[in-house]
Parts: C-alpha cells; sequence; structure tokens
C-alpha cells in the first residue's frame, strides 16, 4: 500500500480535527505515526509540496519587500506584476494605497468568479509575510524557508497544516474560478503531505 493510500484511510478513520469557513473544506490534520514516514517518502511529500508552493495559484502572493503581487500562469500570457500598478505596502493589504479588499471584497459565500476578475473569499486578501517570499524560487530555497521557524512564523508542521486548515483564502487556491487553473492535488492531499514531510524530519532536495 502507497504512503499516500495509508496516510488517507488513517486520516478517514481518524476523528477530523480541522476547520470549516465559509467556502471553505472541512480539513482532517490527523499526522500519521511518529516512525512511519521514511526521509525517502518524506522527499516524495515535498516534491509534491513543491508543485503546490511554486504555482502560481500560491506563488503570487509569495512575493518579496517591494509588496508587488504577481500575475503569472496559464491566464495570463506572459509572467507581469499585478495589473494597475498595486502595491500592497508593508501592511501585505494595501493600507497604505489601496486596500486589497478594494476589490478582493470579504463575501462569505466566496464570489467573482468571472474570468480576470477579483476573486473574493470569506477572509480579508493580503500578501503572504515577505519572510515567506519565495516566487521564482527553487525547490531547495523554499524547502529551507518552510522548515525554518524563523521564516515560516515559528510553525511545525502540525502548525502548518492548521494554517492551511483554517485560513479560506488558501482554500480558495484548489476552487478559483473564473477559468484560472487550480493549484495541483488538492487541499486534503497537500495537508496529508505536509503532515508526512514533517514526520519523516523535513527534509529537502539539499540534505
Amino acid at each position: 500500500m502507497s504512503l499516500r493510500v495509508s496516510i488517507i484511510m488513517a486520516g478517514l478513520a481518524a476523528l477530523t480535527l480541522g476547520f470549516a469557513g465559509a467556502r471553505g473544506e472541512t480539513v482532517d490534520l490527523t499526522p500519521p505515526a511518529e516512525g512511519s514516514v521514511s526521509p525517502a517518502e518524506g522527499l516524495d511529500a515535498w516534491a509534491r509540496i513543491y508543485e503546490v508552493t511554486s504555482h502560481p495559484r500560491c506563488s503570487n502572493c509569495h512575493v518579496g519587500a517591494d509588496n508587488t503581487p504577481m500575475w503569472s500562469g496559464p491566464s495570463y500570457s506572459r509572467t507581469r506584476p499585478h495589473g494597475m500598478n498595486i502595491n500592497a505596502g508593508e501592511s501585505r493589504m494595501g493600507v497604505e494605497y489601496i486596500p486589497c479588499s478594494t476589490c478582493h471584497a470579504y463575501r462569505a459565500e466566496g464570489g467573482n468568479d468571472r474570468p480576470h476578475a477579483a476573486p473574493q473569499v470569506a477572509m480579508d486578501w493580503r500578501l503572504a509575510p515577505v519572510e515567506a517570499a519565495w516566487f521564482g524560487r527553487s525547490s531547495a530555497e523554499i524547502c529551507a524557508q518552510l522548515r525554518d521557524p524563523e521564516r515560516n512564523g515559528n510553525r511545525d508542521a502540525a502548525d502548518l497544516a492548521a494554517h492551511l486548515g483554517h485560513d479560506v483564502i488558501l482554500h480558495w487556491a484548489w476552487t478559483p474560478g473564473g477559468g484560472r487553473e487550480p493549484a495541483p492535488h488538492n487541499l486534503q492531499d497537500h495537508v496529508y503531505d505536509i503532515l508526512a514531510w514533517g514526520v519523516a524530519g523535513y527534509p529537502c532536495p539539499q540534505d
């Protein structure tokens, strides 16, 4: 039985400890048993994690200190900064200039699924913290960031999984609407991969 199937079966059998928000999924946060995931299996999990973190649905908002969100991926003819010269400022929410919520309004039921319309979710739209900037970075670089408490908000794998569970803005990546390409795999499998990667000891390609 593969690692992924084993984890999914364990998760289905376990008590669901996740969260559900408006338009969000209920996410199982049950980790695999300690010692049950080898470093090689952890690296396989990381490879799938990187497919998600490097995808435009994730990486476009994981930008650097210039606070400029990006537009990239199949929905766009070329990679370029967010249109209309948008800058999210040091707040990462645009409060210094034009708040992200001007277009990405809070909407409990979600909305604006038309192509190239500003998507809306049941959460304040914002960029990821600048410490988590990884747009255009390699698998090894992002892996090093995500296992570094000083750059991941002092989170371990369980905390990262919980972050994925309750932040509805992250759920949107798998149901973006508007003809946008969703992030690969699905939210629950991504959470299981994060948990498995942690149990395996956070292996990275450069180790």
